[in-house]
């Protein structure tokens, strides 16, 4: 089970911060979003190594990370546009070896929270 938090409203260059937390443990975590009308994509992903995986829509601006002790995974998202409108669903893996943003390749989603950029 994920649990997804940190659901808000901001203005164009603000940030906010979405943190997961699973109730076991998980190799691979990430963060994809969908906004209305489009597919959902995948946004930002990190392993137990903490490799790291960016859309190239936002790197530069989101980080992720990922605490193992805790099973949490954050994404610190900056310099917010419009168009990071989108429900963000926190997605995790527990096997080792995927692609990163195949959403097929992850078993486990949280309910999604909805952020807006104004």
């Amino acid at each position: 089970q994920l649990v997804e938090s940190g659901e808000g409203s901001v203005q164009a260059g603000g940030s906010l911060t979405l943190s997961c937390v699973a109730s076991g443990s998980t190799y691979t975590m990430a963060w994809f979003r969908q906004a209305p009308g489009k597919e959902r994509e995948g946004v930002a992903a990190i392993d137990s190594e903490r490799r790291t995986s960016y859309a190239d829509s936002v790197k530069g601006r989101f980080t992720i990370s990922k605490d193992n002790a805790k099973n949490t995974v954050d994404l610190e998202m900056n310099s917010l546009k419009p168009e990071d409108t989108a429900m963000y669903y926190c997605s995790a893996d527990q096997r080792r070896y995927g692609t990163w943003f195949q959403a097929s390749r992850y078993n486990y989603w949280g309910q999604g929270t909805h952020d807006t950029v104004s």
